[in-house]
């Protein structure tokens, strides 16, 4: 068997917006560079990836400035754009606030030498009527920190209900970056939004869905060492980082190098949820897999999976076979599957286990074997299923720092699955996976991420890097269907993409 060691992981921290503003600083004295400058390559940056997201030449563009540092950001968009060739803009300068920033000035300056019209208002002032096809958000950044009122909210009402694409400057008007986002607070609504050199954290909770449809992260040339000196324990998965946990299979090799994993799943009228999980531990490249399940599933399996071999559930299995195991997929919860369940948390010595599905279900029910579960193992809820095993959260992140505090105090890896999947560690910290996209959420899909898990386990990943890098490959594996089309995407299929996204991770 061969063993790996725990990698020294590399990922990039996703700071709070208030240390991000330090490292916009930090930039600045260091590299040196003018922040009016910083801001001219932020918005270089943000011009870029906007033409690469969106058919400018067709569009007219509405940019909406307020008088900070973001609606400096709008003006010096104005202007570049302009020089790209997109001449239908018309500028906002929504002068609410009575102070302006001497970036913001200095930019002002500069389209004012242009052939682009600029109108100014006050808050008294009645908003005209939009006839633009493309609006830019460039009115507040990141650094508000309570919600909009007055004649903002009235603003942001009118800009919403235009029925325009709106693109955002790194972040919507309203939206807050780090904290709750309360749903009747008054918020920009974002097509899109270009945000600079990392996510903000709202951006990763299901409750952001209603204010922006997608976002892309840009890179303006802050200074990458001192935001990864920065304390924080979020941290983005990168595909730097899976190329540098995966192993690539060795010359010499055979199938007892790449370890015998275990699945206990299966139930008679859910057998397709252990033969998706087998499938997907065989295809992630497992040397052995075996499949427990109730005789009414021998037939299904030997039909599907020649590969995988028969753990009959009735005859008693002996666990010192095994590298890895996974219990849950489609098990059940009647008193035997809790009865089995029981038995095998109470053993002394189990391989590196991961649970799923019912597995968990059953463990919320018997929350002293919850204490009871060894170091390392790995849980994989959704929202539910985490909800019923550790409590009721108000909101996403709430629950992920629950997750976090529930991973060190248990000494557990809780993979919680969403749109951006969080992974929390024994050792504090919260590893978030980007890749996956809406054509996954079919049933199913959870079972075939517990089998590529368990591979992993198998192999000899430890739960740690099983966990980080099995997420990735799940998720890529859609990704690259939706890439070739798919729109919606049955975990069958995305099983038969594993091995091509695994071939393409090199070191």
């Amino acid at each position: 068997m061969l063993l790996f060691l725990l990698l020294t992981f590399a990922m990039r921290k996703i700071p709070l917006a208030k240390q991000m503003r330090e490292a916009d600083a930090y930039t600045i004295a260091h590299e040196p560079i003018a922040s009016v400058d910083l801001m001219e390559r932020a918005s270089r940056a943000f011009v870029e990836r906007l033409l690469t997201v969106l058919p400018l030449p067709q569009y007219s563009v509405l940019i909406c400035c307020g008088t900070g540092n973001n609606g400096g950001d709008g003006l010096a968009i104005g202007r570049l754009l302009y020089e790209h060739g997109i001449c239908d803009i018309t500028i906002w300068i929504v002068a609410y606030n009575v102070h302006s920033t001497a970036d913001f000035l200095t930019n002002y300056q500069r389209i004012k030498q242009l052939n682009v019209p600029v109108q100014e208002f006050q808050p008294s002032d009645k908003l005209p009527e939009i006839r633009q096809d493309l609006i830019i958000d460039a009115l507040l950044g990141s650094g508000l920190n309570k919600p909009l009122s007055g004649a903002w909210v009235d603003l942001v009402d009118h800009l919403n209900r235009a029925g325009k694409k709106i693109v955002a400057v790194d972040i919507p008007t309203g939206m807050p970056a780090d904290g709750h986002i309360d749903p009747n607070a008054a918020s920009i609504i974002a097509d899109e939004v270009i945000t600079f050199q990392r996510a903000k954290w709202s951006f990763l909770f299901p409750e952001s869905a209603p204010l922006m449809k997608g976002f892309h992260v840009v890179d303006i040339g802050l200074d990458e060492d001192f935001i990864e000196s920065l304390s924080g324990d979020l941290m983005e998965v990168t595909e730097d980082d899976i190329c540098r946990i995966y192993k690539e299979r060795r010359p010499f090799s055979h199938k007892g190098t790449y370890g015998h994993a275990l699945l206990i799943a299966g139930n008679e009228q859910t057998m397709g949820a252990a033969l998706l999980a087998g499938e997907a531990c065989l295809f992630t490249g497992a040397g052995l897999t075996s499949l427990s399940i109730p005789h009414s599933g021998f037939i299904a399996m030997n039909t599907r999976l020649p590969e995988v071999m028969l753990a009959p559930r009735d005859q008693g299995i002996a666990m010192e076979k095994f590298n890895a195991l996974a219990v849950g997929p489609g098990l059940g919860k009647g008193e035997t599957e809790i009865q089995l369940v029981k038995h095998l948390l109470l053993q002394d010595k189990l391989p590196p286990l991961i649970l799923d599905a019912d597995a968990l279900n059953i463990l919320a029910g018997e929350q002293i074997l919850l204490d009871r579960l060894p170091a390392n193992t790995v849980l994989t809820p959704h929202m539910k299923e985490f909800d019923r095993l550790f409590g009721e959260s108000k909101s996403w992140i709430d629950r992920v720092l629950l997750a976090q505090a529930e991973a060190r105090r248990k000494k557990l890896v809780i993979v919680l699955k969403n749109r951006f999947t969080f992974i929390a560690v024994p050792d504090g910290k919260i590893y978030v996976n980007f890749t996956g996209n809406p054509g996954m959420a079919i049933g199913g899909m959870g079972d075939t991420l517990t089998g590529i898990l368990v591979s992993l386990l198998a192999q000899g990943y430890t739960p740690h890097e099983a966990a980080i890098l099995g997420c990735y490959i799940h998720g890529k594996a859609g990704d690259v269907l939706a890439a070739e089309g798919m729109a919606v995407i049955p975990p069958s299929v995305l099983i038969q993409k594993i091995p091509n996204v695994i071939k393409k991770l090199k070191r």
